[in-house]
């Protein structure tokens, strides 16, 4: 059976130090997220299409309800789409 001292690491393990998050908008003062703008809206959109939540990009209620609003609308004007695969990549 191995023991503790058999593990060996290829590379240091890593330590993620974390940040503080901030809303983004609250900093920038930012009050209007425009839905025609879809490649700010792409920040807030995985590469699936799905749209990130608060506890990972850090922004507030107020502010994620209306990029998830602001989304929603892209995507039907056919601005974002629904479901894309490496969304990202395409750059």
């Amino acid at each position: 059976m191995a023991q503790q001292t058999d593990i060996k690491y290829l590379t240091p393990i890593a330590v993620d130090i974390k940040k503080k998050k901030y809303c983004r908008f609250k900093k920038n003062g930012i009050k209007f997220i425009d839905y025609k703008d879809g490649e700010f809206l792409k920040k807030f959109v995985n590469e699936q299409g799905r749209i990130f939540p608060r506890r990972l990009t850090g922004t507030s209620l107020k502010f994620q309800k209306k990029v998830a609003q602001a989304v929603k609308r892209a995507r039907h004007l056919a601005l974002l789409p629904f479901v894309a695969d490496n969304l990202k990549s395409n750059q």
